[in-house]
């Protein structure tokens, strides 16, 4: 079996991660892998923002109202807000991925957020390959307006379709996949 294809079969989505840093030629490496997705017409429409800990500390006040709204009470209980912020605060490196928006065109838009969705892979396939797993998260807070202020993204030109989620896994999860015959047609 080649590498590309071991390291395609081997990737899982890993959920807690070592409180250990991603040296920045590896996030650098995982983003020139992004470069080179496929995408239609070449509008190479994705952008990745990393966002460092100040950047994070700001969507503090939407990640608790977005945990409160979610519990569907205003008081809810410490460990609850903790969690919320820990999925902000603790993955070692946390980066939002938009694709273009194109009211004008919704086939053009559908091609790119396909084409970003093989950007955002690629770069996923790159970090598994020096041992570091990620989570695609695509919860509320990738849709809430207070997300796109904080980037300083604007909603009508780019649509923010995750947070990608990376460190050195903890534990890497066992998974089952449908048989080949599942998923696998050949037709006369």
């Amino acid at each position: 079996m080649s590498e590309v294809l071991t390291n395609i079969i081997e990737r899982r989505t890993v959920y807690k991660f070592e409180p250990k840093e991603i040296p920045h030629h590896i996030l650098e490496e995982a983003f020139e892998a992004a470069r080179y997705a496929p995408c239609h017409k070449h509008t190479h429409p994705w952008k990745f923002y990393a966002l460092g800990p100040s950047t994070r500390e700001k969507l503090l006040p939407a990640v608790e109202r977005l945990a409160k709204k979610k519990a569907k009470k205003p008081e809810v209980d410490d460990a609850v807000l903790e969690r919320a912020r820990g999925k902000i605060l603790s993955p070692p490196a946390l980066i939002a991925v938009t694709s273009l928006r194109n009211p004008e065109d919704s086939f053009r838009e559908e091609e790119d957020y396909a084409a970003s969705v093989c950007a955002l892979h690629n770069a996923v396939l790159a970090l598994w390959a020096h041992g570091i797993g990620c989570q695609w998260s695509t919860g509320g807070l990738t849709r809430d307006s207070e997300l796109y202020s904080v980037l300083n993204i604007d909603p009508s030109v780019e649509r923010i379709i995750g947070l990608l989620k990376a460190g050195y896994p903890t534990s890497v999860p066992s998974i089952k996949k449908k048989s080949i015959e599942e998923i696998r047609f050949y037709l006369d």
